[in-house]
């Protein structure tokens, strides 16, 4: 039998299904994306709200499992044992394998220095987070009990403080959070990358970060820079304080601190020792790229860079060659290597099973409310002991009324089931404080002992009413949160390890490169952004020019190997580089593409390209509602190593044109009506912002916008005359025939 043939629409629905084995054998069709929602989705969730995003205690369930199975072995208070018997231990609560929970050990340690204040207090070698290389030793050599300070994470947890819960096979419970009477969220390091979204939270200062929680629960306006000027990491270093910046991670929780290491001259041996480098980097990828500079001849300063780092802590060493200058290699070198780098912040959080980016006030408007709530139930804890105590109490100092009737009742009562029934009903007492009474040694029936014990009633009842006034009082509540904090950040408050740099001297660039070669060269930009720099022989030898499907030339130059340029981008972004950060291409290649090439943020394209050459001049901006800027070339002119300006032009309207002009010249505009317009560049007054909106230029028609501009040189028109205006703003003409030229198109953006 001949088979049927599929039309296309059955072999698409073939092809977007999946073959799923049903009862019996059978299979039936499912299509793809319904698989990925049932089998995928609980996949991510359980990985971002059970694995890899720490909540409002600090810590991820990996951490919690591991520091509470330690306080149940009693290595709160008791000396260390093997990590090994701990890592076996935790695996009752984390099943995940002995090596992720010894992994977990070893970043909460003292002797790894990855945490501020380590839970873990550790004898043997547990690597060091500063080292790439470094391994740790395995758990059979090592030994750990819990730091001191893990006893401000586990105080009043059996007064029911947080929820207790099943573990993964219901055989016993574990806690869900756990009671920190600090903000430890902030003052512990903590990152996870979760299906989707991630998390990465810098450590600040314990003392720092109670002295602002104090101060915001005192005033909900305080200012947070006041209290907590930046972050503190453990490995030191040097901050670089930009406040524009950190206001806006203390604001939003997203940003980047820049960091820098910590180093000192010797004179005497002509050398440099680097003590304290960035947290985000290691000392091995430090030295790696030091060395990849010297190959290269980029660094010609230094004979030797040696690792002499031993017990008395982290030591780079740098020889220097003779009459080198050392504050200026460190410029360069803070420049061009890990030296100087950057934490990128996402204080990304768990509150109430849902993940969420908060500022760092909100952080701690989130704790506060959380550490009142086990402050509240730590204190109904508390009243339900002491009434229970109080109901006891109460029923013995009925026995005081007559001692003798008490004795009798029980020793005339036949059967002893009937002893707590006939004590109930001789004195009026309940159950329990029959059960209590009758429970009382004989040694005890006596008027001293009870009357001992009756003597705590009224103080039981002063301490129940004023606990009951502190948990109706929300400024009491306060009072209790706050005082806590002040003794932890007494107790357990050290000074802070990262240096803050307010003055910053920020690295100058080099001037002129002269290992870097300078020779004649073209430079190719395409409308999709792929940028060619082609030698003069190159060029005389090749064809035509190569592009991708769809994709023209956008702009073309001769100039130098050496050149700086401009891109300009959609999202109002400029971001500068050196041609010869490019290789030499050829005709017959598509060339680099810029945005992989300079790291464009997602969707970001190239708008125009410009070439400032000594920077001195204006950039010429045209925007679709017919304004224009004209700003000094010097604005983009960094003396840092900066390789991105953000407001590098108005966003109030479309960018239709963009040119560099070393001087004053008359510039042709285009308007989609058909509509051409000459006017000087003098005209326009020079504006310092680069975000100017501009002034208008072209007087537009209804629905018109302007498409292009290009030089009065390189525009074609005969007819010069028809089109110019000696006022601005002004309409133009319609663009004849005999002026309308096809080489406009390679100036067009």
């Amino acid at each position: 039998m001949a088979r049927k043939k599929q039309s296309p629409e059955e072999k698409k629905k073939k092809i977007n299904t999946d073959g799923v084995m049903g009862l019996h054998g059978s299979t039936t069709e499912q299509a793809i994306s319904e698989t990925l929602e049932i089998n995928y989705m609980p996949y991510a969730m359980s990985v971002i709200v059970s694995r890899a995003i720490p909540e409002i205690d600090g810590f991820k369930p990996s951490h919690r499992k591991l520091l509470y199975t330690m306080y149940k072995m009693g290595l709160l208070t008791g000396g260390r044992t093997k990590s090994a018997n701990i890592v076996g231990q935790t695996m009752r609560l984390n099943p995940h394998g002995d090596a992720a929970i010894y992994e977990t050990m070893v970043r909460l340690s003292k002797g790894n220095e990855t945490l501020l204040h380590p839970f873990v207090d550790s004898k043997g070698n547990f690597g060091k987070v500063y080292s790439r290389d470094m391994a740790y030793a395995a758990a059979r050599y090592t030994e750990a009990k819990l730091d001191p300070i893990c006893a401000e994470l586990f105080r009043d947890i059996d007064s029911d403080t947080v929820d207790m819960v099943d573990n993964y096979d219901a055989t016993m419970k574990e806690p869900s959070l756990l009671p920190t009477t600090f903000p430890n969220v902030l003052v512990s390091a903590n990152q996870g990358i979760a299906v989707g979204m991630a998390s990465n939270i810098c450590s600040f200062n314990l003392k720092e970060v109670c002295d602002t929680a104090i101060a915001l629960m005192e005033n909900p306006n305080h200012d947070i820079l006041e209290t907590l000027p930046g972050p503190d990491f453990s490995t030191g270093g040097q901050l670089l304080f930009d406040e524009a910046t950190i206001r806006e991670i203390y604001a939003t929780g997203r940003g980047s601190f820049r960091l820098r290491s910590k180093w000192r001259y010797v004179k005497e041996q002509n050398l440099i020792e680097v003590t304290e480098i960035p947290y985000s980097t290691a000392t091995e990828v430090i030295m790696d790229k030091v060395a990849e500079l010297i190959k290269a001849g980029k660094i010609k300063e230094i004979s030797d860079m040696r690792d002499e780092t031993d017990l008395g802590g982290l030591k780079l060493t740098i020889d220097l060659k003779r009459g080198v200058d050392p504050d200026k290699l460190m410029a360069k070198l803070f420049r061009l290597t890990p030296l100087q780098d950057s934490f990128p912040c996402n204080f990304n959080i768990l509150i109430a099973g849902m993940p969420r980016v908060m500022g760092v006030g909100e952080i701690l408007e989130e704790w506060t409310a959380w550490r009142t709530d086990c402050v509240k139930r730590r204190i109904f804890f508390q009243i339900q002991k002491k009434e229970e105590r109080l109901h006891l109490l109460k029923g013995l100092e009925r026995i005081l009324l007559d001692i003798d009737k008490a004795i009798a009742i029980i020793r005339e009562t036949e059967l002893e089931s009937e002893v707590i029934p006939n004590l109930m009903i001789g004195f009026g007492i309940d159950e329990i404080q029959a059960n209590f009474v009758a429970e009382i040694k004989l040694r005890n029936i006596n008027k001293e002992y009870i009357l001992r014990q009756t003597q705590a009633i009224s103080q039981l009842e002063a301490e129940i009413a004023d606990l009951r006034s502190t948990l109706s009082s929300a400024k009491k509540l306060r009072g209790v949160i706050v005082q806590e904090l002040k003794q932890v950040a007494g107790k357990y408050g050290k000074p802070r390890k990262t240096e803050i740099l307010y003055q910053v001297e920020e690295a100058e660039p080099e001037q002129e490169d002269n290992s870097v070669p300078d020779y004649p060269v073209t430079l190719f930009v395409s409308r999709e952004g792929y940028l060619k720099k082609i030698t003069a022989q190159s060029l005389r030898m090749s064809g035509e020019q190569k592009f991708k499907e769809g994709d023209s030339l956008q702009f073309s130059q001769e100039t130098t190997n050496r050149a700086e340029i401009l891109v300009f981008t959609d999202q109002f972004q400029c971001y500068k580089s050196r041609l010869s950060d490019f290789e030499d291409s050829k005709a017959s290649l598509l060339g680099d593409y810029l945005p992989q090439k300079l790291g464009f943020e997602p969707g970001e394209t190239v708008r125009c390209v410009l070439l400032p050459g000594d920077y001195q001049g204006f950039a010429l901006f045209l925007f679709e509602n017919g304004k224009a800027a004209k700003v000094p070339l010097t604005a983009y002119e960094t003396k840092t190593n900066r390789k991105k300006l953000t407001g590098a032009y108005s966003d109030k309207s479309p960018l239709a044109a963009a040119m560099a002009l070393p001087a004053d010249t008359q510039v042709a505009v285009y308007t989609s009506d058909g509509r051409a317009l000459i006017f000087s560049t003098a005209q326009l007054l020079p504006k310092a912002t680069r975000s100017t909106i501009g002034v208008s230029v072209v007087a537009l028609k209804k629905k018109a916008v302007v498409t292009s501009a290009l030089p009065l040189s390189q525009s074609g028109i005969v007819n010069q005359s028809r089109y110019r205006s000696k006022t601005i703003p002004a309409a133009g003409a319609l663009l004849k025939s005999e002026d309308s030229l096809e080489k406009q198109d390679s100036f067009e953006i």
